[in-house]
């Protein structure tokens, strides 16, 4: 009879009940206590820091496949000792194969996962509320890889950001967690992918905070250090706990080179904002160009980027081995130029046919050639006053992103810790500082956020409408009749399915608001129930979900914010206190301000000229009509 029931070990139900209670009850504190934010953070820079130790194995494996050297970018023109019959000219086919595999995946599965992925990530925070697909982080890590192993001239930070974070977002919607929570989990996942690839926590931490969260709050910096520090763990675990790039000692020769610096950091930003203009130049190019389907157009343009490995091998994969070499001095000024051009093209291209690889690393390159240039150059005018080049190139590194990036606390943080040089550290700032107020005069976007604009989404701009200045309470709707979080799923089927919104409000016995709950909600639990899946039938508050909050006094361009990332056709909206039900909003009621004039009549605003309309919800489910004053 008690496996009729689905009972483990004879169980008898009125065993289990206790111990289904008590897990939800565990789940409710894990989601809204800050012990249990914690829980999650460890959680996400575990994932975090695993994902980061399997990409960067992957694009091992996927080099050494493709070309049979570690790293291709350091063999010149060396051919794979596989197909030596090939000679160089091996590299013409091995894009256009890697294409061949990537192509489809992506199309097929996550076209978010194509480009350089940080932008992905940062809309998804700042306008859907932290909710980045589960599948992206596997289809994330093979197209990268394998676009980065067949010679894509893109860096690791894009990949493993996006793979980070959709890892803390697919973590934080298992748990139910509330949308500024599963913001804060997206940066968590992502600052652990940045500190486990790079042994680099600190620039785990402000990469997110700076470019992913873009705010500063003493609960997220928290947790986000705290996921950052337990990547880095787990990644030192596998790669070791040395700098991630060995570069000789600088230091500074004379007080003048300051001038020099900040000459090298107003170059940092012309060659950051040139490099974002021709990225985009060459991705419209090649919109415009191809015209055969989308998942065979990284195999076509694979022809092309190959022809460019042949010429310049340099290029091929993430060129670290190049850039160390710059940096000590291996390569004439002529020849530093020359890479400098095409890193440019190169990744430009790669980004274009579709490849998936971030712009972090290519800019770092760009950064060592060209201030590895300008430091051979005046050295050469000026020997006794000036540094060895290879302090310029360090310092070129994070001019040029900070230029293209402009997230100078990033710059100057990563930059440290990628190379170990506290010495370089005051001209490093001088130069970076430079860079982004010049940049800042130069273009209105960033390499990361061009990509939005360019759909039409400014996450700095406000809203240019000023009827989305008004506040909630002028479109809002009475609130539909709410539920009582004792009701049972089956009795609360009946009012969900006639209500106009498929979804309704929870009430506890007390009377205070616990929740919104859904007809599609409803729905899984009594097939689940029919199934047999579930042993105690959950009740309407177990089901409710708490939305973000609305209120009252928020602003209509808010508001559709929110709405948009609940996806759902409604949202309750409570008092200024968030305390009481004044409310509900649709995408309906907002439709039809936008519709109806702001000024006077209908488009009139009750908190500013005759108090809130608020219908008050008591305990028994009674709506009471309250003027606000």
């Amino acid at each position: 009879m008690c496996e009729e029931r689905g009972l483990v070990g004879g169980a008898s139900p009125d065993a289990v009940i206790p111990v289904e209670r008590r897990a939800r009850g565990i789940m409710a504190r894990v989601r809204e206590t800050q012990w249990g934010l914690i829980l999650l953070a460890l959680v996400a820079g575990c994932g975090a820091g695993a994902g980061a130790v399997v990409f960067r194995e992957l694009i091992r494996l996927f080099t050494h496949l493709f070309t049979g050297h570690a790293d291709y970018s350091a063999a010149g023109h060396a051919a794979n000792p596989h197909l030596a019959w090939a000679g160089p000219f091996f590299v013409l086919a091995v894009p256009v194969v890697a294409g061949l595999v990537y192509g489809p995946l992506v199309h097929r599965f996550a076209p978010e996962a194509r480009g350089h992925g940080v932008p992905e990530v940062m809309l998804a925070v700042a306008q859907r509320g932290g909710r980045i697909g589960a599948q992206v982080a596997l289809v994330k890590s093979l197209a990268s890889a394998l676009t980065i192993g067949s010679g894509g001239s893109v860096g690791r930070e894009g990949p493993i950001v996006q793979i980070g974070a959709a890892l803390g977002s697919t973590l934080g919607r298992v748990v139910r967690l509330t949308e500024a929570r599963l913001r804060i989990l997206v940066a968590c996942g992502a600052a652990g992918g940045i500190a486990a690839t790079f042994n680099a926590p600190l620039a785990g931490v402000f990469f997110a905070m700076e470019l992913i969260l873009r705010d500063f709050t003493v609960e997220s910096f928290g947790v986000v250090v705290l996921a950052s520090v337990t990547a880095s763990v787990i990644g030192r675990a596998a790669f070791g706990s040395g700098s991630f790039m060995q570069l000789p000692d600088f230091h500074m020769d004379h007080p003048a080179e300051y001038a020099l610096f900040a000459v090298l950091g107003l170059a940092g930003a012309l060659v950051g904002v040139g490099f974002t203009r021709v990225l985009y130049t060459v991705e419209d190019a090649c919109d415009r160009i191809w015209r055969g389907p989308e998942w065979l157009r990284p195999a076509a343009g694979g022809l092309l980027l190959g022809g460019l490995l042949l010429a310049v091998p340099q290029m091929y994969g993430v060129g670290y081995p190049a850039l160390e070499k710059a940096v000590d001095g291996g390569y004439a000024i002529g020849f530093l130029l020359l890479l400098l051009g095409a890193k440019i093209l190169a990744t430009s291209l790669t980004i274009g046919i579709g490849g998936s690889g971030g712009v972090f690393a290519p800019s770092l390159f760009m950064g060592a050639m060209l201030g590895s240039a300008f430091g051979a150059g005046v050295h050469q005018v000026a020997p006794s006053l000036t540094s060895s080049p290879g302090a310029y190139g360090l310092v070129g590194m994070g001019a040029v992103f900070a230029g293209a990036a402009r997230a100078p606390i990033t710059a100057v943080v990563i930059l440290f810790e990628l190379t170990g040089e506290y010495s370089i550290i005051l001209p490093m700032m001088t130069a970076i500082v430079v860079a982004a107020l010049a940049s800042r005069h130069l273009s209105a976007g960033t390499v990361y956020t061009v990509k939005l604009r360019r759909r039409g989404i400014d996450l700095d701009a406000p809203p240019t409408d000023p009827r989305l200045t008004r506040r909630v309470a002028s479109v809002m709707e009475p609130v539909p009749a709410p539920l009582s979080g004792a009701l049972s799923v089956a009795a609360a089927a009946q009012p969900l399915v006639l209500s106009e919104h498929g979804a309704l409000p929870v009430l506890d016995e007390q009377g205070a608001y616990q929740g919104v709950i859904t007809a599609r909600a409803a729905a899984e639990a009594l097939a689940d129930a029919e199934a047999g899946r579930q042993t105690v039938p959950p009740s309407a508050g177990d089901l409710a979900e708490m939305p973000a909050p609305l209120t009252i006094d928020m602003p209509l361009s808010d508001a559709l914010h929110v709405l948009t990332a609940a996806g759902g056709s409604g949202l309750p909206v409570l008092d200024a206190e968030r305390t009481v039900l004044a409310g509900w909003i649709t995408h309906q009621s907002v439709l039809r301000a936008l519709h109806v004039p702001a000024e006077g009549g209908q488009g009139a605003d009750p908190v500013a000229s005759k108090g809130v309309l608020r219908f008050v919800v008591d305990g028994s489910g009674r709506r009471e009509r309250e003027d606000a004053r």
